[in-house]
Order: C-alpha cells, then sequence, then structure tokens
C-alpha cells in the first residue's frame, strides 16, 4: 500500500491571502535536487495519459508540473476566481512523489497529476466551507476542518493525485447556474466572462477550463455536473447513484439523490478519473449497490470510437418534460446537426419516444421528503472527527451565536427511511424507473441523446438594473428527472453558437449504464474534436 502523507491545516484559507505564498513558494523553492528542462510544461489542455508519459520519460518533474500549475493559478486566477482555498502543502507533496517515481515507479494512474476538488469535499486538514462562510473563520465563522479525507479524495491521493486546492461553489451547493458562494464570492466562466459558469460545480469546472488543473471533482444533487460541463464545454459525468461513495461529502441529499464525479477535458480524463473513484467503500454502504456493476477492465478500456454503431437513442420532445422546451431556434439547429453526426456514426433515432407516455404527468406527482437534508447534514457532522470545532448543528450554532438556516430551526434529523414521505419517494421512484425501462424496451433504445440545455448560457447579470437578481434558470433538460431516478448521464461538448458559446450533449441511460454512455460520448467525441480551450484574460490591474 502506498504511504499516507500527513497534512498540516492551512495558514491562510481564503485563496487572495494564499496566492502570494503559493506564488512565491513556487518560484522560490527546489525541493528536488535534478537537473531541470531548459523550459517547463505548459499547463495548458494536458490530459492524464500525456503527464504519465511525460514523467515516466523524465521530461520534467512532478515538482516542475506543479509548480507550472500554481504559477498559471497566480497569473489568472484574480480574473477568474475558481478557487476557494489552495492546499499549503502541493509542492511538498509533488517532491514526494517524485522521490516515489524514482524509486518504486508511478504509484498509480494519477501519477503527478494536478486535481482541485469542490470545497464540499472533505481533505483532512483543510477547510471545508461548502461555499458557506459561517464554516470559515476567515469570513467571520467557525472553520469545518474534517479529520480524514473523503472517500473519493482518499481515492485520488492513493492514486497519485496532486491536489492543488479546493473549487469554488454556491452556498451548500444551492445553485444550478451561477457560482457565487458567501466564502469566495463569483466564479466566471472563461469562455465568456459575461455569462454563467454553471453550478454548482462551477469553480472545478473553470478550474479545469481555464487548465488550472487537468482534473476536477464536482457533486451533483441536480444538474451540478452537467450544468457547467455544458457551460464551460467539458465532459462531466453524473454516475448512478450508489456508484461513488458518499462519505465525507457535505450533502443536499445523500440518501436518494447526491453523486461525485469527475469534470474533465476529454472522455478518457473522465474515464480514467472513474477507475479510481467508482466502488463500494465500508465508509458509505450504499454504495455497495454498484458492486457488480463495475466494468471488469475499468472504464477507459471500455473507450471505443465505433461505440454509436448499431446503437439507437430516443430525442428529446415534449415527453420528456414540459419545461425548457420547445428548444431555442439557435439550439434546435445545433442538435440537428448532432443527430446526424450521430447517425454518421452508425447510429439510429427515436423521436419523442416519452410521448403519450404520461412520463410528464408521473414525474409531476413526485412527493416529498422533508427529512432528508437535516438527517443527511447530521451524519456528515459527526464524521467530521473528535478534534473537529463541531460536530452538529447544535453546535456549530453555539459557537457562532446564529441559526444555521437564517432564523429557521432545523427540522429533527429522523431517517427519511423511517418516515411515510421517505416510503411514497420510494414507491414512486420505483414506478419512474419501471416506465423509463417500458419507454426504452418499447422503443428498442439503448439510451438517451438530449441536448444538455435547451437554450444558449445565460447572461451573468440577467437584468443591469437588478445586478443582484439571480435566478437558477439554466434550461437543463436531463435533471432533475434523472437525479430523482438515478440514472447515469454523460456531458460533452459538441459544438459553438454564433457567439462563441459552447454546445453541450448528453447520453442518458438505465441505472449502471454507465460505462456504455462514456463510450458512446467518447465516439462522439473523437468524431467532432469539438473541445477548444479559453483564450484568458490577466486581471486588469496586471495586464500590460
Amino acid at each position: 500500500m502506498p504511504h499516507t502523507l500527513r497534512f498540516r491545516p492551512p495558514t491562510c484559507p481564503p485563496l487572495l491571502h494564499c496566492l502570494p505564498a503559493v506564488a512565491a513558494l513556487a518560484t522560490a523553492l527546489s525541493l528536488v535536487p535534478t537537473p531541470l528542462p531548459a523550459q517547463p510544461p505548459s499547463p495548458v489542455e494536458l490530459n492524464i495519459r500525456r503527464v504519465h508519459d511525460d514523467l515516466v520519460a523524465g521530461r520534467y518533474t512532478v515538482t516542475q508540473l506543479t509548480r507550472a500549475f500554481l504559477d498559471r493559478i497566480a497569473l489568472y486566477e484574480d480574473r477568474y476566481n475558481a478557487f476557494v482555498s489552495m492546499n499549503p502543502d502541493a509542492l511538498a507533496i509533488a517532491a514526494a512523489l517524485d522521490r516515489e517515481l524514482a524509486g518504486s515507479g508511478p504509484r498509480g494512474p494519477l501519477h503527478g497529476v494536478p486535481v482541485v476538488i469542490k470545497d464540499n469535499l472533505d481533505y483532512a486538514g483543510l477547510v471545508t466551507t461548502a461555499g458557506f462562510n459561517g464554516f470559515s473563520a476567515a469570513t467571520g465563522g467557525i472553520d469545518m476542518v474534517p479529520g480524514d479525507d473523503a472517500v473519493v479524495v482518499e481515492r485520488l491521493r492513493a492514486a497519485g493525485a496532486v491536489i492543488l486546492g479546493k473549487t469554488n461553489m454556491p452556498d451548500f451547493a444551492g445553485h444550478g447556474t451561477r457560482t457565487r458562494s458567501t466564502v469566495a464570492g463569483e466564479t466566471l466562466n472563461p469562455h465568456a466572462v459575461d455569462r454563467v459558469p454553471g453550478g454548482s460545480s462551477g469553480g472545478s469546472a473553470t478550474a479545469v477550463n481555464a487548465s488550472f488543473a487537468v482534473l476536477g471533482l464536482g457533486t451533483e444533487t441536480g444538474g451540478s455536473i452537467q450544468n457547467p460541463a455544458a457551460a464551460q464545454a467539458l465532459v462531466g459525468v453524473k454516475p448512478t447513484f450508489g456508484l461513488v461513495p458518499l462519505e465525507g461529502v457535505v450533502p443536499i441529499d445523500a440518501t436518494y439523490r447526491d453523486v461525485v464525479g469527475p469534470l474533465a477535458r476529454t472522455v478518457r480524463d473522465a474515464a480514467i478519473a472513474m477507475d479510481v473513484i467508482a466502488g463500494p467503500s465500508p465508509e458509505d454502504l450504499a454504495s455497495y449497490a454498484g458492486a457488480e456493476h463495475l466494468p471488469e477492465a475499468g472504464y477507459e478500456a471500455g473507450l471505443s470510437v465505433t461505440a454509436l454503431s448499431g446503437k439507437r437513442f430516443g430525442l428529446v420532445g415534449m415527453g420528456w418534460r414540459d419545461t425548457f422546451l420547445p428548444l431555442a431556434p439557435a439550439t434546435d439547429s445545433l442538435y440537428a446537426e448532432a443527430m446526424q453526426r450521430l447517425e454518421d456514426e452508425g447510429a439510429e433515432t427515436a423521436p419523442d419516444p416519452f410521448a403519450e407516455t404520461g412520463w410528464v404527468e408521473l414525474y409531476g406527482e413526485r412527493p416529498g421528503v422533508p427529512t432528508v437534508g437535516s438527517h443527511d447534514l447530521a451524519v456528515y457532522l459527526q464524521g467530521l472527527g473528535p478534534d473537529a470545532a463541531f460536530r452538529s448543528v447544535e453546535e456549530w450554532e453555539a459557537l457562532a451565536g446564529r441559526l444555521l438556516r437564517g432564523g429557521r430551526r432545523a427540522r429533527a434529523p429522523t431517517a427519511p427511511t423511517a418516515t411515510e414521505e421517505g416510503d411514497a419517494f420510494q414507491a414512486w421512484r420505483r414506478e419512474m424507473r419501471a416506465l423509463f425501462r417500458q419507454v426504452l424496451e418499447d422503443h428498442d433504445l439503448d439510451g438517451l441523446f438530449f441536448p444538455q440545455a435547451g437554450e444558449p448560457i445565460r447572461p451573468l447579470v440577467e437584468d443591469p438594473e437588478r445586478p443582484d437578481y439571480r435566478p437558477n434558470n439554466h434550461a437543463e433538460l436531463p435533471s432533475n428527472i434523472i437525479n430523482d431516478i438515478g440514472l447515469p448521464t454523460v456531458v460533452v461538448p459538441y459544438g459553438w453558437y454564433a457567439d462563441g458559446t459552447p454546445f453541450a450533449v448528453a447520453f442518458i441511460g438505465d441505472l449502471w449504464t454507465d460505462a456504455e454512455l462514456m463510450a458512446y460520448a467518447y465516439d462522439l467525441e473523437q468524431a467532432t474534436l469539438a473541445r477548444r480551450p479559453p483564450v484568458l484574460e490577466q486581471p486588469p490591474q496586471i495586464r500590460r
């Protein structure tokens, strides 16, 4: 087993205070006494396979690579605001990985790969804010510092990743369109700073899109991986519920809907990430549901440029939902192109297979489960560890001198599965899943092929006379439907609107078809090569 590095708590949690120290560290320290190449590697659009090959060939060191990413972050971060905090140990970890590479070879598939994680994922010794200023002493709250890593973070580190920092998110992941938090402010979209970046994993998306990292992790309850992936021309994987462990993730609905998944610039990178983070863990017993559904050879091994041949996909229509349809004219035109490309790759399509099935009406009957949030947050807080400043909502409220939910008393943390509302939701979800499968069977479908959004991405400021008006209005077509019934979805960039903003498509399938969806996305990706990097702007104060 790889040795475990111990991490010290950060001394400067807010990024604006950390960046000067990180930049100075990146330029002043030389932690690996080996000859350095004349030119450091460019971080722009690096992928996991390239990093692996370069490190094994000795073209540069993990330390040099890490320093190059930190330098890029220091140059552009003040403009795009992707981060909440940086990992002060990133260069020390890189140096240890260099020694390990020289001594015993790569630790795992992510050896030396710069990665970012959303700030609702625990990293031992670093503050987890979930975007909320009440969980950060630097913004007037109480530092929430976990005693150990989230399972997915532990797996990233065991695979050799260098976690550079934690990324911005709306408070408690509560917005699917914009990414503004009370702890770090507004995150921008590098493709178009006047358009939304997507939420709630917008910080991870911006970091990956801007080449501040090779790979990012996001979370999703209702579109929060898909939406920023589509808004920023990235690949986003929303896994089947139960496939990736949720321990150490600040929850919204860990009982029924929350997932962790990758944001990447290529399908291959996303598949490699899934090979690392997916699979059961004794720290999240729900994750054993996916144990028998992991592809034997792995997700990356299943990628194929002929995966679409002979497959059949349902197309979006009014039978699927009664919001965000019909498509905007520009979206409809790009979707028609995408359908033709799908057919060129050997696939068939079926228009609006959910029409006249009662799908929209059944979805409208979705029961609520009012105890789920209080229960899941209580479970998370109990897992922070014995040295945490608080381990319950009540303890935080006593320390902070205020109520957590803006003056509203929290519900009792009753397990949703012990309530009649929980029973009703489970029964409804079972009925929805049965109808979904019936539609696929009736139309001989291997999955669905939708635009991820029904219109171009929204302006960052919707109304100049009301700059704080922040509607949650990303025109998402798969979610929240797929989230409520646990289905996997893979988003992949397809093309570009006339204004230069991205258009993305989504492959949706039945439970546990994650590997097949990634293969379909890979086939389409390789046929189009639609991804292109943004041209970054320096902050105004340092532009030349």
